[in-house]
């Protein structure tokens, strides 16, 4: 399915990656990276010799293919499979940090976004793209309403969800996060992107991605050729030819973390999580 995402998801990537080219690259960390498109995009885009880049995810079988797409390519990507909640980055090692919808699913986002900053050198930028809300994104949940009357076990999104594709909606708690995380200079700004799917694509989009996927791949055949032939009637909307097209409403997210001060941390700075803390991990 990488294919598929980094297609759909492409305008997204190019955003960051010009990001971190406005930054002038060094070491970079791209969080919940998946198959890599948007750390290998980097990469390939910020060519110079001090760059490196860093994906890391908690899928074991994604990284696998993000690290055979770097070998391939010959680009300088490391991939690391762990929770980036408390993972134990080399403190202060990274010039910019970046995700492409990877923030939104962890089980604390303060202690979350601490972690990250600790990783972050004195003034170092972050930057990330996640949803708005459901609402402003019909496109996200067409599959899950059309098919809720053929899967019963279909679970109900809950609007108020602090984790999961929606958890970034309210921008003030958005602010909040980062504010108690300790970055600075944040700007969060409201962007609507269109994005485009080829519509011979629709049923393998159905048939892996999103809550309706992950049933469907458990279903026996009759189930899902019936769930597949109803949901993608609902789709006839987003048809444009040969192509799905729909607009994704984001936030753009921009901070940084503090300066260094002469003889000691930032104020705000948080102590790096201990061992304890570090072994904690998220589930989605």
């Amino acid at each position: 399915m990488k294919d598929l995402l980094d297609q759909m998801f492409m305008p997204f990537e190019d955003q960051l990656v010009e990001a971190v080219a406005a930054a002038g690259g060094g070491r970079v960390l791209d969080v919940g990276c998946g198959t890599g498109g948007t750390t290998l995009a980097i990469a390939k885009r910020i060519a110079a010799p001090a760059t490196r880049c860093v994906g890391i995810d908690i899928s074991a079988p994604m990284l696998a293919v993000a690290r055979d797409r770097a070998t391939h390519q010959g680009l300088p990507a490391t991939f690391v499979c762990a929770d980036a909640q408390g993972h134990p980055f080399e403190p202060a090692s990274f010039d910019m940090i970046v995700s492409r919808f990877g923030v939104m699913f962890f089980a604390d986002p303060v202690r979350a976004f601490q972690n990250l900053r600790a990783a972050a050198r004195s003034d170092a930028g972050l930057a990330f793209v996640a949803w708005r809300s459901a609402t402003e994104n019909p496109f996200m949940t067409t599959a899950e309403r059309a098919a809720a009357p053929l899967l019963p076990e279909l679970p109900a999104r809950r609007p108020e969800s602090t984790t999961g594709q929606f958890a970034f909606a309210d921008r003030d708690r958005s602010v909040a996060i980062l504010q108690r995380s300790g970055w600075t200079a944040i700007d969060i700004e409201p962007i609507d992107i269109v994005c485009t799917l080829p519509a011979h694509e629709l049923d393998r989009y159905l048939s892996w991605l999103g809550p309706v996927g992950v049933l469907l791949q458990k279903a026996d055949g009759p189930t899902r050729h019936r769930v597949i032939d109803t949901v993608r009637t609902a789709f006839a909307p987003y048809m444009h030819g040969d192509e799905l097209r729909f607009t994704a409403a984001c936030w753009r997210v921009n901070a940084r973390a503090p300066k260094a001060r002469q003889g000691g941390l930032a104020a705000g700075d948080a102590v790096v999580p201990d061992a304890q803390q570090r072994a904690h991990t998220r589930t989605q």
